[in-house]
């Protein structure tokens, strides 16, 4: 489809967005600030990042309102709506529900997905998205759920949700999207996981889908709880040539940011992600947009 073309004028120079932090501890701020942004040069990524951290009172943001093909990392709103609409008349999750909330989750399956997408329909998803300050976040039409639109802070807006007492999820629904994220499947713990704190219990989901446009979109959400640490960090990709540029830097994000949080913490072996896939399975028609790869365990 072709769309006119509107005359602007050139401007003198683009303007980068720049990561900016604050925190309650001396010197973070400025160290998380001169890392992140260490771990970005030279890199082709589109990057959108987002860090909150309860314990040191500490925040950085990169892009936080722009959006971007959700990929699967909307599969975590997916269950949320679920367990929220299920709340409201004080109902338990089917067997059904719960077998493919946990493929969903655990191995990013699409046909689960696309089943709860089209129980719960848009207007449900749109309710929760209301009800959970998700503002920016728009649900992809016609059943693309891949195709949602989502913002780094929307999505720390969910974390933030998960690992915190609420009036929107209670307490026993945030525990099972937790746990959930806890227990993805090896190949799949890539991302924001990449050199956490030994001591940190890790819940993540990822997502990945190459476009004609904006090459691969590549995503990782991860929460970090436990006796010591209460963080978030989401980072949302795109402009990738290939998944594991993606991958790379959300990594080399996420190692730093650790790092920075945790400087006396022994840190994890970062997750190794599968080998880059050469082409991805086309979307089928009247189904979720898909971001399943051919060399891509599941």
């Amino acid at each position: 489809m072709l769309l006119p073309t509107a005359a602007t004028a050139t401007p003198a120079a683009a303007v980068t967005p720049a990561v900016a932090c604050t925190s309650q501890k001396a010197g973070l701020a400025a160290k998380l600030v001169t890392d992140i942004n260490a771990a970005l040069k030279g890199r082709k990524s589109t990057t959108a990042i987002l860090v909150n951290d309860r314990v040191t009172k500490t925040s950085c943001v990169l892009r936080p309102d722009q959006q971007f093909d959700s990929a699967s990392v909307v599969k975590v709103t997916v269950l949320a709506t679920l367990l929220w609409d299920a709340q409201k008349t004080g109902r338990q999750l089917t067997a059904t529900e719960k077998s493919r909330a946990t493929a969903m989750i655990t191995k990013s399956d699409n046909d689960a997905t696309s089943a709860l997408w089209k129980q719960l329909g848009v207007t449900k998803v749109k309710g929760f998205l209301t009800a959970a300050g998700m503002t920016r976040t728009v649900p992809g039409s016609g059943g693309y759920w891949g195709l949602t639109q989502i913002t780094a802070r929307d999505q720390q807006r969910l974390l933030g949700l998960l690992t915190a007492r609420n009036t929107v999820l209670t307490d026993a629904s945030r525990g099972y999207v937790l746990q959930l994220m806890n227990s993805v499947v090896t190949s799949q713990r890539w991302g924001t996981p990449a050199g956490a704190p030994s001591t940190a219990k890790i819940h993540v989901k990822n997502g990945w889908l190459p476009r004609a446009t904006h090459g691969w979109r590549v995503h990782s959400i991860g929460a970090f709880t436990g006796t010591a640490h209460n963080y978030q960090i989401t980072v949302l990709t795109h402009d990738n040539a290939a998944m594991n540029d993606g991958v790379d830097t959300i990594q080399a994000v996420a190692r730093v940011i650790h790092a920075d949080l945790n400087p006396t913490a022994s840190s994890r072996l970062g997750y190794v992600p599968p080998a880059a896939p050469q082409e991805a399975l086309p979307a089928v028609p009247g189904r979720a947009a898909q971001d399943t790869v051919t060399a891509n365990p599941r």
